[in-house]
Parts: C-alpha cells; structure tokens; sequence
C-alpha cells in the first residue's frame, strides 16, 4: 500500500506540483467523491481555490464497478466502446443507464454546490484530481467536458493510476501526473490501508472549509 488514505494521498500528490503553488490562474478540481479529499489537501498546499467537477460513470449492469463510459456536466458523454462492443451492450441500456446517472448528477450539483456559479475557466490552469485512475473513464469524460470552458492548460493529476490509463490520458490532457503506476494494477482501493467511501457530507464540509480558508486568505 502507499497511501493511509485519501489525505496522506493528497498531500504527497501536492509534492509533485509545487511548480503551481501561489498562482492565482491555477483552480483545483475534484472529481467527486473520492476525489474531494484529495484534492483538499492539494489545493491547500497550493494555496489553490478548490471547487468540485460533477462526473459520473457508466456502469455495466450487474457489473457496476466496470465502467463502459462516463458522463460530465455540460451534456458530455464518454463511452468505452471496446467494452461495449465486448459485451454486445445495447443502446437502450446504455441510454437507460445514462438517465440514472444524469439525475444522480443534478442532485449532486445541487448537494454540493448549492447556487454558487460554476468558476470561469477560461485560460485558467485547471488541475483535475481523483483518488485514482483504472478505466480512465471517468477522467476522460472530466477532461473533454472542461475542454468546452476554454481552459489555457489542464493538468491530471492522481496518486495511482493504471500504467496504460494515464499514458493514454496524455493524449487528451495537456499534462498528466500519476504519482504511483503499480503494475499488476488490481484496483484503486487496493494501494490505500483506509479507502472508507467519502460521504456527501465529508465533500460539503471540505468544500466550506476550503471557501472560508480562501476568504480569510483573501481578506474576504
């Protein structure tokens, strides 16, 4: 294992991005949920504003854990077709399936965000984080959904990842850190001794405590 959990995690990722710190072009973006930890402990050590980017995957039915696509806000849709393809997964499933999760993803933009306005992120340095990269689905569906906000530069970056994942990601981001790329992969949860599921309101509190340390920063 190399990581305690989500914020050991965090703050060594944070290591690698030093170069960011104290930059006021540079926005923080967590993939919710298990994301938001992570990328806490980032945007703290950046002296970075943290804010959450609203993506959900497509999980094959009864094998939710396999992503065939993702879904980001702004009406993107991301699908793994090879899976797709693999498993003879019809469009109505995948339609019915896309439905579920645009809810889920409307409740959660509420849940989390409230009415505050989506950051401008034109020309900004945008950093998207998770707690780790398997499909690459999900971070997929992130990264050309923010395409469609102008950013100047976006950066991946995630404390472990699978090798071929976040090679792949490097044609699609404009620069990708995955701190650890274990070969077997296995999983995500299996590089962290505590991979407890974050909650909703673990992500609110997170999210309030980042906005008050900014504005106490700010003189706000």
């Amino acid at each position: 294992m190399y990581f305690l959990d989500r914020y050991d995690a965090g703050r060594q990722l944070a290591g690698q991005l030093g170069r960011y710190a104290d930059r006021d072009d540079v926005v923080v973006l967590a993939l919710p949920r298990g994301g938001v930890p992570v990328a806490f402990e980032v945007a703290q050590t950046l002296n970075a504003p943290l804010d959450v980017f609203l993506v959900r995957k497509l999980g094959v039915p009864d094998q939710e854990e396999l992503a065939m696509g993702a879904i980001a806000s702004g009406g993107v849709r991301v699908l793994n077709e090879d899976i797709v393809r693999a498993l003879g997964i019809p469009p109505e499933v995948i339609d019915a399936v896309t439905e579920r999760e645009r809810r889920e993803l409307e409740r959660r933009q509420w849940a989390y965000r409230d009415d505050r306005p989506t950051p401008d992120f034109r020309d900004r340095i945008v950093i998207l984080i998770d707690d780790g990269l398997a499909t690459g689905s999900t971070m997929r569906a992130a990264v050309a959904a923010l395409r469609k906000r102008k950013p100047g530069w976006i950066v991946v970056a995630v404390p472990v990842g699978a090798a071929d994942t976040c090679a792949d990601l490097t044609r699609e981001a404009d620069e990708v850190v995955c701190l650890r790329k274990p070969e077997p992969f296995f999983a995500v949860g299996a590089w962290y001794e505590d991979f407890a599921q974050t909650t909703d309101q673990e992500v609110r509190d997170l999210l309030s405590q980042a906005a008050h340390d900014a504005a106490g920063l700010h003189g706000g």
